[in-house]
């Protein structure tokens, strides 16, 4: 079961922008116009801010009606596409392999999720508005980075409860300052 991993969280490491690039060109490339544009969110898309080491992609579509047409492409770069998970208009897609998505180098690609979303998505909007708040204010960065090493030691095997305990600063901080931006 995924969830049974352990839970682990790293210091920034400038490697986490540089491995984006690299896979925001290959999706790019493949996906040629489809795709609006391609977001690195999560923590990871935080200078300075510690994260668990897995790279979080939101590829942004015009319209799901697209989406058909996509997983198509996808595929063919080595994705297999798991459905929304339960969130409307964010779709998500696994690796095949640690060589995903595939180029002609077949080098191994760092660790990342993969979302396809509509223009219109809520998911999509929560990710680039928490990305940009905490991005502009270095306090929240060393506030969410303590929370997180505390959350890693308190629940490493209990991925669920992580995740729990990070949702009330994420809501607090969306609350507190969505209209400063």
């Amino acid at each position: 079961m995924k969830n049974q991993k352990p839970v682990i969280v790293e210091e920034y490491n400038e490697e986490w922008p540089k491995s984006f690039r690299i896979i925001e060109s290959i999706l790019s490339s493949k996906l040629n116009g489809l795709a609006l544009r391609i977001e690195h969110v999560g923590s990871t898309s935080v200078e300075g801010l510690t994260a668990k080491p897995i790279i979080d992609i939101d590829v942004v579509i015009e319209s799901m009606k697209y989406l058909p047409r996509v997983i198509k492409m996808l595929e063919e770069l080595g994705y297999v596409h798991e459905g929304d998970l339960g969130i409307k208009d964010r779709e998500a897609f696994a690796r095949k392999d640690i060589y995903v998505p595939y180029n002609n180098e077949g080098n191994t690609k760092h660790e990342h999720h993969l979302y396809v979303c509509n223009r219109e998505s809520e998911e999509l909007k929560r990710h680039i508005l928490f990305r940009d708040i905490v991005r502009k204010d270095p306090i929240l960065i060393t506030e969410y980075s303590n929370l997180k090493t505390q959350l890693t030691n308190t629940f490493r095997n209990n991925r669920t409860a992580y995740t729990e305990g990070k949702t009330e600063f994420i809501t607090r901080i969306m609350n507190e300052y969505k209209d400063s931006l």
